[in-house]
């Protein structure tokens, strides 16, 4: 209320004039400044929450960070402490930039970056030498040509080999080095003599960059591109499953209860994940062999996998969109398939979980083969019940009076979208079959161990139980 009077004086006249206070515009000005301050001291505080979140939640990444800043400091010292700078000259800045271009989050993409960089400037610098060798003798009039003639053939070969979809995965950093490395040489205006001492130099400062590289990644809490891989499969593949028997149980069950939509949503995970597994896949088979991975083991086995999982997610999707699509089934029609179709689900899902288990403990399992045909069982009633959809009696209500249809009597339109439902449901469990086919496959090659006798008997008499429970549990919801 205060800012809404106004101050008026009677003039000599008979008139009036409004007083404006003179701090209003001040205090204007001081309100905006003190807004301005505390928004920006907000953003700064939001800012350093949703680090603080990133750290508490990956803290990997928070000690890559960390082994960064060792490896520039252990590097640094080649700069700062004088026998060793006399040692390596006034190169010992590429040294430095060796680490901050090679250092990699896993131990399988720095060893890939290192040993690109190293040959890639070695055979650069290699071709080099002789060019310029071959060129300072050919006299001055055909020097310039050959070093103008070399390093267009050279660097336009290069540059075409980086096309190449094999060399593109492994080499395409090394073939960028030394299309540099050459240049730099050939064009440089250095004596032989002095070229061989800027080659020596390079050399040496890049093996040093590389050494500290290797050795902080791999020695100080490492995070191999496998493992990384491996996890992210079996992540993926518990998410797809969660997903699955969260969207089926939530379209049929009468009692809703409330579904995180972050579980119902899991199957993007695998939608998006292609470009990860590929990168880490081809990044593994630089890494040496680690924890329960040998050398040599199939990665592009998980490459499959990884295919048939996000096969499997596109099915997720469209089951996702058609439950949550306007047309709707009537409830008679719902009841009807909601057990058959509950049922498959859930078998499917139980086939996930259990190759997820499979990848998690790296041992063969003794009842997937009996998932996969309890799932085939499932499909086979699901498609009966389809058939006998027509020649069902139904339980329906008109008016106050409870009756029986005999047969269903519906429109195509109300047919459709549980017909929908149904067929996405055999098709998933057809790609969770040859999901499990790719699995066992990889359980092959990579040489899982088996079920010990003990563990495959527990197996079996859980199997049991679990059957018992599943049912159970399927008419509760329904």
């Amino acid at each position: 209320m205060a800012r809404g009077l106004e101050w008026t004086i009677n003039m000599g006249d008979g008139t009036s004039k409004v007083l404006v206070s003179e701090c209003t515009s001040g205090s204007r000005i001081l309100r905006g400044l003190q807004g301005f301050v505390m928004g920006f001291v907000s953003k700064i505080g939001g800012f350093f929450q949703r680090a603080w979140r990133l750290g508490v939640n990956e803290p990997k990444k928070v000690i890559h960070c960390v082994k960064v800043g060792l490896a520039l400091s252990l590097v640094s010292l080649f700069y700062y402490m004088r026998p060793l700078y006399e040692g390596v000259g006034g190169n010992a800045m590429w040294a430095v930039m060796t680490v901050v271009v090679v250092f990699e989050y896993t131990v399988g993409a720095s060893l890939c970056k290192c040993v690109n960089r190293a040959t890639g400037t070695f055979l650069a610098g290699a071709l080099g030498v002789g060019v310029h060798w071959v060129a300072s003798h050919s006299g001055e009039r055909f020097e310039p040509i050959i070093l103008q003639g070399s390093v267009f053939l050279l660097a336009t070969a290069a540059t075409f080999s980086r096309f190449i979809p094999s060399i593109k995965a492994r080499f395409d950093y090394g073939a960028m080095i030394f299309i540099l490395t050459f240049s730099l040489v050939s064009v440089s205006g250095y004596r032989v003599e002095k070229l061989f001492e800027l080659a020596h130099h390079r050399l040496s400062t890049i093996a040093i960059g590389t050494s500290i590289c290797l050795i902080t990644t791999m020695l100080f809490c490492p995070v191999w591109a496998g493992t990384e891989l491996h996890n992210l499969i079996k992540n993926n593949m518990e998410k797809l499953s969660d997903s699955l028997d969260g969207c089926v149980t939530d379209y049929f069950t009468t009692n809703k209860t409330e579904t995180s939509d972050k579980r119902l949503q899991g199957y993007k995970c695998a939608l998006n994940s292609k470009a990860t597994e590929e990168s880490l896949a081809n990044f593994a088979r630089w890494e040496p062999a680690h924890g329960g991975f040998n050398f040599g083991h199939p990665w592009k086995e998980y490459v499959k996998v990884g295919a048939s999982l996000r096969s499997c997610a596109y099915c997720i999707e469209a089951l996702n969109g058609s439950i949550n699509s306007e047309a709707k089934a009537p409830d008679a029609l719902k009841n009807h398939l909601s057990h058959f179709c509950m049922r498959l689900s859930s078998k499917s899902s139980a086939v996930m979980k259990e190759l997820a288990a499979v990848i998690a403990t790296m041992k063969k399992s003794t009842k997937i083969d009996f998932m996969v045909e309890e799932m085939r069982s499932a499909v086979q009633e699901l498609e009966g019940a389809l058939k006998s959809l027509s020649k069902q009696p139904i339980q329906a209500k008109i008016g106050e009076a409870a009756v029986t249809l005999q047969p269903i009597v519906v429109t195509l339109v109300e047919v459709v979208p549980l017909v929908t439902v149904s067929s996405l449901l055999i098709e998933i469990a057809a790609r969770t079959e040859k999901l499990a086919g790719d699995v066992s496959e990889l359980a092959e090659k990579a040489e899982f161990e088996a079920e010990t006798a003990e563990e495959a008997k527990k197996a079996q008499n859980s199997k049991g139980q679990e059957n018992e429970d599943d049912e159970m549990m399927t008419l509760q919801k329904v």
